[in-house]
């Protein structure tokens, strides 16, 4: 993982010192909070200093914890957020203003972490030649990561087998409220308790998703990127969730019960296999070179996570004989005990870390281990059924 912050090689900015060496000349750098006063007159400010002499722009994205501002930067900073400017406000506000002269970012470094791993790309789209990050110096060290120069950008260098940790522990902390449907009707399992213990999963990772994340990133000493985890858990929990309840009742309310369990819930059936398909096809079409590439490295994380889903499926499972409960409950309960929200955990990877981090090649690895490693234990449940009692009757109709 790598976020870049400090002055970057703009050659914008280098034809700019250039110029000014040649000519014997100082060059006057002028400083601008963004949305300070307002909105608009700060953009005319930025507009107007080129005309007024000014060779540099320097633009301050207003922070609420500054600690190298002074008085006057700290008063106007506060008056800008009050006013609603952010990060992505300052680089239009650039974009807008279009001043002709070469600008330069003045920020922190937890804005920056904030704005995601794409923030660079924005920065360059809106024409800024450079960001000042007055609280990274080179050689700095944050968490795991130091700080380093490449291509005239720092940059926050993490040791790759941390990323890879990250990816671990995004996958790990992801209870799994997706496939395990298929799974465990796969092993022919109680869907109903699996639709209970997936409800309770859901809410367990609105709450304890981004704790627990945040907690074992912490950890292992990487940096943890909260509004981007928290983003995260709002797009790939709480916006399914919430749009599945709601559907559900917008559907019975139309239709009736008997309709969505007979007829809605069968139409159903097809599409977690085939977006599985989909999901696969596309991962792997965008990481199969790398896979392939690298063989030794997809073995060792897949050591640990193959002996994860193991570890945890033969404990459940056992638990399950001990208290003597039905087939159709223990294949359940050792089915979503050992499976992983493998989507969530590919989804937050790619937006905490990047597409081509190793956090996110460890969740595709993930993938790669546990649908051949569930289909595996759906085939075993289905040899050990006569290590338990069986329900009384068919758990769903239709089936047996």
């Amino acid at each position: 993982m790598a976020f870049a912050s400090a002055t970057t090689s703009s050659s914008a900015l280098s034809l700019r010192f250039a110029g000014l060496r040649a000519a014997g000349r100082r060059a006057l750098v002028t400083y601008v909070t963004a949305g300070y006063p307002t909105l608009g007159e700060s953009r005319e400010l930025i507009g107007a200093l080129p005309d007024a002499g000014a060779d540099v722009i320097e633009i301050g994205v207003p922070f609420s914890d500054p600690m190298a501002d002074g008085p006057t930067i700290q008063a106007s900073s506060q008056r800008a957020l009050e006013n609603g400017m952010t990060l992505d406000g300052a680089l239009a506000l650039v974009a807008d203003a279009a001043p002709g002269v070469p600008t330069v970012l003045f920020t922190y470094l937890n804005p920056l972490l904030a704005a995601g791993p794409d923030v660079l790309d924005r920065v360059k789209a809106a024409g800024v030649g450079g960001i000042l990050v007055s609280d990274l110096p080179l050689g700095a060290e944050h968490g795991a990561g130091t700080v380093v120069l490449h291509d005239g950008v720092k940059m926050l260098q993490i040791p790759l087998w941390r990323s890879y940790l990250a990816g671990c522990i995004l996958l790990g902390v992801a209870p799994c409220t997706a496939m395990v449907l298929v799974w465990g009707y796969l092993a022919r399992g109680n869907d109903a308790l699996t639709l209970v213990m997936v409800a309770i999963n859901s809410l367990t990772m609105l709450v304890l998703y981004g704790v627990l994340g945040g907690f074992l990133l912490g950890v292992g000493r990487l940096p943890v990127p909260w509004q981007a985890l928290l983003l995260s858990i709002a797009i790939y929990v709480a916006l399914p969730l919430v749009t599945g309840y709601f559907t559900r009742r917008w559907i019975i309310a139309a239709k009736g019960e008997e309709w969505f369990k007979e007829k809605f819930l069968r139409r159903l059936n097809p599409i977690p296999v085939a977006a599985l398909l989909l999901t696969l096809v596309l991962l792997f079409s965008f990481k199969g070179e790398v896979i392939a590439g690298n063989p030794l490295t997809i073995l060792w994380i897949a050591i640990p996570l193959f002996l994860q889903t193991i570890l945890i499926f033969a404990l459940t499972y056992w638990l399950a004989k001990v208290l003597k409960l039905t087939y159709e409950d223990a294949a359940h309960a050792a089915m979503i005990g050992a499976s992983n929200h493998f989507e969530v955990a590919i989804a937050t990877a790619v937006m905490l870390f990047g597409l081509s981090s190793g956090a996110a090649l460890a969740t595709v690895v993930g993938v790669l281990i546990e649908v051949p490693v569930m289909l595996m234990l759906v085939g075993f449940c289905k040899r050990t059924t006569h290590w338990f009692d069986r329900a009384p009757g068919p758990v769903e109709s239709g089936r047996n």
